[in-house]
């Protein structure tokens, strides 16, 4: 078994590993100390930061956020340092989103920090830069990881939610009962891959491709495409969806492959409607989605996700990808998620 597999495997695991943390009172104490926090420093604004998988995890959880009517927005970090750190200058919570706790601009906005800011940092490594030098450290859980991020970006993404919960007076018993779900949803993915093979024969040999999504799927879109180009070396995009209709849609020609996220919630009905015009013009496409039905179109090929969350579905839907593309590198005879031209940990600028 190959390291990237590997890592995938222990994703549910690692979401075990958040949940009894987040359940229990070290890390409910910690959870509880925020919450104080933004109350006896009067913080106005609440921003995530991040880079790469931490900065797509940023889209997601600020959405969950202003969902749960907690303003948030999300900047990357190095557009933050640059040309934002302005928006600092006000009460401000930011939470800083590093697997490694080292990337180089989380480790420079650190140390620049007025005192008008508060740093929450959500990291898996606890004896990082990042853990250390946070006000308040939010522990991932995830264990060890080598490779393009599989379950790194799975418990980021489930501690940042869970962050929002709490804030929100929602970490309950309900919730607790919908990510043990989530675990053993991840659990039976491993059970069965005969789906691989019709997917492999679907795609074909990929010269690019075009991921698809709304909402919170669109930090999954974001990361899967991300992994493509990491683990695979394959051009991949990632593109909202209500911005594929603004001019990217004129790509699509009978060599068009593109996989699309459409879940339940305020964008369903536009995310099918781009499945099905994409399909016409002739481009194929992937469809990961949360609805059962029926399609009758040789270009589309549709995949369940039992997760009727909006929020939750966007963690799910990632595993078929991450075992799609272990699949197509052994395919192609190479092993993916390794580095050859950089670092799992990006060090400079």
């Amino acid at each position: 078994m190959n390291k990237f597999l590997k890592e995938i495997l222990e994703q549910p695991k690692a979401i075990e590993n958040v949940i009894n943390f987040y359940t229990h009172t070290e890390g409910l104490e910690l959870l509880k100390k925020i919450r104080t926090i933004i109350s006896e420093k009067h913080i106005e604004q609440i921003i995530f930061t991040g880079m790469g998988s931490s900065y797509f995890i940023s889209h997601a959880a600020s959405g969950l956020f202003n969902n749960l009517e907690i303003h948030s927005l999300y900047i990357n970090t190095s557009e933050l340092l640059h040309y934002n750190y302005f928006l600092l200058n006000k009460p401000t919570m930011l939470i800083c989103l590093s697997q490694s706790g080292e990337s180089f601009e989380i480790k420079e906005i650190l140390e620049r920090l007025p005192s008008t800011v508060f740093s929450v940092g959500i990291v898996n490594d606890e004896k990082s830069a990042l853990a250390k030098k946070a006000n308040v450290a939010l522990f991932c859980k995830g264990g060890k990881e080598e490779m393009t991020s599989t379950k790194t970006y799975v418990v980021t993404s489930l501690v940042a939610f869970i962050l929002g919960w709490y804030l929100s007076g929602d970490w309950n018993t309900a919730k607790i009962k919908m990510l043990n779900r989530l675990q053993t949803n991840f659990e039976l993915f491993f059970h069965s891959d005969s789906w691989l093979k019709d997917i492999l024969i679907f795609f074909g040999d990929l010269g690019a491709i075009q991921i698809i999504a709304r909402g919170p799927a669109f930090s999954t879109a974001s990361q899967s495409a991300l992994m493509f180009r990491e683990a695979t070396h394959i051009a991949a995009s990632s593109f909202l969806g209500g911005e594929f209709r603004h001019g990217p849609m004129e790509m699509v020609t009978e060599n068009f492959q593109a996989i699309l996220f459409a879940a339940k919630g305020k964008t369903l009905k536009q995310s099918l409607r781009m499945a099905e015009d994409i399909a016409n013009f002739g481009g194929k496409v992937w469809l990961i989605t949360n609805i059962q039905r029926d399609w009758n179109n040789k270009n589309i090929i549709p995949f369940f996700i039992d997760e009727s969350d909006e929020f939750l579905f966007s963690i799910q839907s990632i595993i078929p990808v991450q075992l799609f593309i272990d699949s197509y590198a052994k395919a192609k005879n190479f092993e993916a998620g390794s580095f050859s031209h950089g670092a799992k940990v990006t060090s400079i600028e």
